[in-house]
């Protein structure tokens, strides 16, 4: 498998310095060719497809000549989506796979155009009429090329090569407890942009102010000195900025705006107006910090009631993409009670977050660093800050985004602690706005004591415990006989806890497996968080039933992680009810 060395990109991107194929900001306010539907593709299990240069799309001159691969005979797939569920015969298959689409173009004089992927699990090489643009790393942030000069007048040919093997140097690497969708699992685009034009900002309440906005604008493409008016219409604001020798501009102005919360999910729209160029956005304003053992929203304590949920589509076993697939997924974590979820463990489509931002749903975002991963591998750590990079680019103006988490469940190790520390500082380089995390599952023990005594607590802001007294380990009960303490005077957030079961098997209590079962951990679980003074959220694990192929005991989980409060036809479990009774007692005092 190519991997891209694009590390030099991500510095030049935190400094400040773009180069043409940087991120572009905000697609959905830019005007662009939607190249979803219905692709061609070839299955390549032996990966012959670049010898054979399946990039060209040849076809046989005449009967004598030998072409041993035909994208029209090959069968297709639909884009977005995953191919393990389009065809049960790739429901199971990890490797390369290659798309084809013919689209019509006709180029404008003096435009620029990029072709943009929403996201390609895992590894994508893109070709455009023969030629190959690039390649991009990493199954859940965006990425996109330039293709101006490059595009035909009428008939042009999109070939991806996209491949979703596992390995030990990736982000993440051989072993993650959720399904592998291969493919173009996210939208692709065509956009046009000005010559010189808007490339990103980042317009925010500057920290630790309820009255000032402050960020910047990047153009590309212009000269130093170039003017761009930033508005605020509905708050009758309206300001011009001037850009550096890198075509940036910084700024930070007092304004009156009425704070964004779960409460009120107020958005703005927010105009940016280049000579060339004006982008439209929606965006929220508040301030999120902490203090001591609290956690503030517009400076007042919250409780995160929160609910953990994996990218996959109720109803059909999917890799979720579509509007309806957020709304059912956001609409159940409204009905239990919640003002908080989990996206876990990779960032999620952008619009899951634009959907939860309008429903009112604060967002802990997160990278696949998970378990255990090559943490000494300068290739895998740039890797990974390449993702953190395009994860927080594409959504650092999403007022509900407010921690940023660097991992999951990884192990105790020394070279670990410098691999997540590195990632922390990029975290506050890039977005010192909000909260930085990880989920942590090692702790002390003394006696009936749990101790929070990860170094890694030291990195964060907000600490997160992934625990499951009486699934993993011990009885439900003796969550009963269990306390907390932690190292550090910082906001404790239990980020995961739960127990399995499939929708409608019941037994006793004491009977794993069984509604019942994980109902009964929830109470004990819940009684037990409510002794914890420093607690300041929760997320159990996991909203809905989810594909997972470790997930292997016949007739009960059936590679499905069954940790659900909802099986994954949308049927609620008892444990549902337990959760969403205390979450409704929450929110009334």
């Amino acid at each position: 498998m190519k991997r891209i060395l694009g590390w030099t990109l991500v510095v030049l991107w935190a400094v400040g310095v773009y180069s043409q194929t940087e991120l572009l900001g905000n697609i959905a306010g830019r005007k662009i060719m939607d190249l979803s539907g219905t692709w061609n593709v070839i299955i390549d299990a032996y990966h012959v497809g670049e010898r054979n240069r399946f990039f060209e799309d040849r076809k046989p001159k005449d009967p004598s000549e030998l072409v041993e691969y035909s994208f029209d005979r090959s069968g297709t797939l639909k884009v977005p989506g995953d191919w393990n569920s389009q065809r049960e015969s790739l429901l199971l298959y990890e490797g390369p796979l290659w798309y084809r689409r013919v689209f019509s173009y006709h180029p404008v004089d003096g435009k620029r155009q990029f072709v943009y992927f929403g996201a390609a699990n895992y590894h994508a090489t893109v070709y455009l009429n023969s030629e190959e643009l690039g390649e991009h790393s990493g199954g859940y942030t965006p990425f996109n090329f330039e293709v101006t000069g490059k595009l035909r007048d009428g008939e042009n040919l999109l070939v991806v090569e996209v491949d979703d093997r596992r390995s030990r140097d990736a982000v993440p690497a051989l072993n993650t407890d959720w399904w592998n969708y291969g493919g173009l699992t996210r939208e692709v685009t065509l956009v046009e942009v000005s010559q010189a034009f808007i490339q990103d900002y980042f317009v925010q309440l500057a920290k630790g102010s309820a009255r000032e906005i402050a960020g910047w604008v990047q153009l590309n493409g212009v000269a130093a000195k170039s003017q761009v008016q930033l508005e605020i219409p509905e708050a009758k604001f309206r300001e011009t900025l001037t850009t550096d020798e890198h075509g940036r501009a910084t700024f930070r102005f007092p304004v009156k705006l009425s704070l964004w919360s779960p409460e009120n999910p107020k958005l703005y729209e927010v105009i940016l107006s280049s000579s060339q160029d004006s982008v439209k956005d929606e965006i929220g304003f508040r301030t999120i910090e902490t203090r001591g053992s609290k956690i503030l929203l517009n400076g007042k304590p919250i409780f995160l009631r929160g609910i953990s949920i994996h990218e996959e589509a109720p109803y059909r076993g999917a890799r979720a993409f579509s509007h309806e697939d957020d709304r059912s997924l956001l609409g159940w974590a409204k009905e239990l009670g919640c003002n908080y979820v989990r996206l876990a463990h990779y960032p999620h489509h952008e619009s899951m977050v634009r959907e939860a931002e309008r429903m009112g749903l604060l967002v802990w975002s997160e990278i696949p660093v998970y378990w255990d991963i090559d943490w000494q591998n300068p290739a895998t750590l740039a890797e990974a800050r390449q993702q953190l990079h395009e994860e927080i680019a594409r959504d650092h103006n999403r007022a509900a985004i407010i921690l940023w988490s660097i991992a999951n469940e990884t192990p105790m190790d020394p070279a670990r602690l410098q691999f997540l520390k590195a990632l922390g500082n990029d975290v506050r380089e890039l977005d010192s706005t909000r909260l930085l995390t990880a989920a942590m599952n090692r702790t002390g023990r003394e006696g009936n004591v749990r101790l929070v005594n990860d170094p890694l607590g030291e990195v964060v802001d907000v600490l997160a415990v992934n625990e499951y007294i009486g699934w993993y380990e011990g009885r439900p009960e003796d969550a009963d006989r269990t306390e907390w303490k932690t190292s550090w005077d910082k906001p404790l957030v239990f980020s995961e806890f739960g127990a399995g079961a499939p929708y409608g098997r019941h037994g006793d209590v004491g009977e794993r497996w069984t509604e019942e079962y994980q109902a009964g951990l929830y109470e004990h679980q819940l009684a037990m968080l409510r002794r914890i003074p420093s607690l300041a959220g929760m997320s159990p694990w996991v909203l809905m039933d989810f594909r997972s192929p470790v997930r292997l005991l016949p007739g009960v989980q059936d590679m499905r992680n069954r940790k659900g409060l909802l099986s994954d036809q949308g049927q609620r479990k008892q444990a549902f009810y337990i959760l969403q009774k205390f979450y409704q007692e929450m929110a009334s005092h």
